[in-house]
């Protein structure tokens, strides 16, 4: 055997060190990156019994490692939210309670005693939902800041001013604007304009104090840029407190983008009532990916009449499709009808075989990749609109009608998705957020 020198061995055992200290960086690394990218899988329960919360924990502890507390009356019972969440935790699961409302100081005392009581398993809050949603197809409250006049987004796609002054301007779809105007007898005056210039009024004899002209350019919203900051500034407002405290979630079947925006940390894209599963992913991944966020999918029902969710085997499906697209939680959503007797709400038997069979034969199978199909396709929308994107004469932000732009847009969104499949991002145009490199096909509209 020939004899080493002793720089040799020096040099040997350096080598020796440095190849066992990078080998135990990547296994760190590695270790690291799983954590990183764990999933959460599990369901939500919408009832209003501590009993039954428990039950369903018990149903699904085997093959789930989140719970979502979703109910609209317990979030008003911190004793049972606690009660639910030890539950919870004590069978190893981790917990997302729901809040649709809060005060300040009483959440602030309550949350840092959760975070105590329950450490990583307590993962955040889900605050609300649907607020795109709602601001599409529901009544939204706004406040002028420089007047103090209350705005009303009305489910009718109806705009209500009431000023300070007590005047009310009800700006309808159709295009004709009604005023009210207070005076000293109780009825007022009660005056309707229309496009092309006639008012109609209860005091005929009146003179019109304004014009149509006039009233419409006091419109609160005049374009989808006013609108979408507006949505922006009562939404961030709402939702500061929370992310300054912990994780927001939230969940959304349209304007996910502007969700984002207005500061939560995940959204629950919405899979159901028959709305594209390839869309609802594109646009929920996309703005998730640009803003740096994480994202999820819920599926929610098909039907609006028993039995409510799809097949066990399509939502298998859904999930697993979204599981390789890259969703981090994965959830089915779990609705408890007043006044029917139903410890598992609309989740029947085949639901639960399908959730446990993902678990089992996805979640928990190293031969499938989480996030496998690759992203090389996005498509930049324009900044600040808000079209729903469910039809192609979709109403825009829930107060434009859809014109000829939107029209367009529709067509090249289907056209992309057509085209690309999964493996399409949607994304609007905004310097705050350039595009990620990587992407082989940028498909930009160009409206001409």
């Amino acid at each position: 055997m020939q004899r080493r020198s002793k720089k040799q061995i020096i040099f040997a055992v350096a080598l020796v060190m440095i190849i066992t200290s990078a080998a135990i960086l990547f296994v760190h690394s590695g270790k690291q990156h799983s954590e990183d990218t764990q999933v959460f899988v599990g369901v939500t329960y919408g009832g209003d019994s501590v009993s039954e919360a428990k039950q369903l924990i018990d149903k699904v502890r085997s093959y789930t490692n989140l719970f979502v507390l979703q109910s609209g009356n317990l979030q008003r019972d911190i004793n049972s939210i606690n009660e639910i969440g030890d539950y919870t935790v004590e069978a190893g699961l981790h917990f997302l309670p729901y809040f649709g409302h809060y005060i300040e100081d009483t959440f602030s005392v309550w949350f840092d005693s959760a975070k105590e009581r329950w450490g990583d398993h307590l993962i955040g809050v889900y605050y609300s939902d649907e607020l795109g949603g709602k601001m599409l197809d529901d009544y939204t409250k706004f406040t002028d800041s420089v007047t103090g006049d209350s705005i009303m987004k009305t489910r009718y796609s109806d705009v209500v001013v009431e000023k300070t002054s007590g005047v009310t301007i009800h700006y309808e779809l159709n295009g004709k604007i009604n005023l009210y105007e207070p005076t000293s007898n109780e009825d007022g005056i009660y005056s309707t304009y229309y496009p092309n210039g006639t008012v109609i009024s209860n005091q005929p004899t009146a003179t019109a104090s304004t014009t149509y002209q006039q009233l419409l350019n006091a419109h609160p919203f005049k374009n989808s840029h006013e609108v979408s900051q507006q949505f922006l500034t009562i939404n961030h407002k709402k939702i500061s407190f929370l992310k300054n405290l912990t994780t927001v979630f939230s969940s959304d079947y349209a304007l996910h983008w502007y969700d984002y925006q207005a500061g939560y940390d995940v959204l629950f894209t919405q899979l159901g009532w028959n709305i594209s599963l390839n869309q609802q992913i594109s646009l929920c991944r996309g703005a998730a990916t640009a803003q740096n966020k994480d994202w999820g999918a819920i599926i929610t029902w098909k039907y609006n009449t028993p039995p409510y969710l799809d097949s066990g085997e399509e939502i298998y499906n859904q999930l697993k499709t979204s599981y390789e697209c890259g969703a981090k939680y994965l959830m089915l959503f779990n609705f408890y009808e007043e006044g029917v007797s139903n410890s598992y709400g609309t989740l029947k038997e085949e639901h639960f075989d399908a959730l446990k069979r993902f678990w089992n034969d996805v979640v928990q199978n190293p031969n499938v990749d989480h996030g496998r199909i690759n992203v090389d396709s996005v498509l930049v929308l324009p900044k600040n609109f808000g079209g729903g994107l469910r039809w192609r004469d979709d109403i825009v932000w829930g107060i434009f009608k859809a014109d000829e732009t939107s029209g367009k847009i529709w067509d090249l969104t289907q056209s992309a998705l057509n085209t690309h499949g999964y493996a399409l991002n949607i994304v609007y145009d905004d310097p705050d957020y350039p595009l990620a490199s990587g992407y082989k096909n940028i498909i930009k509209f160009q409206d001409k």
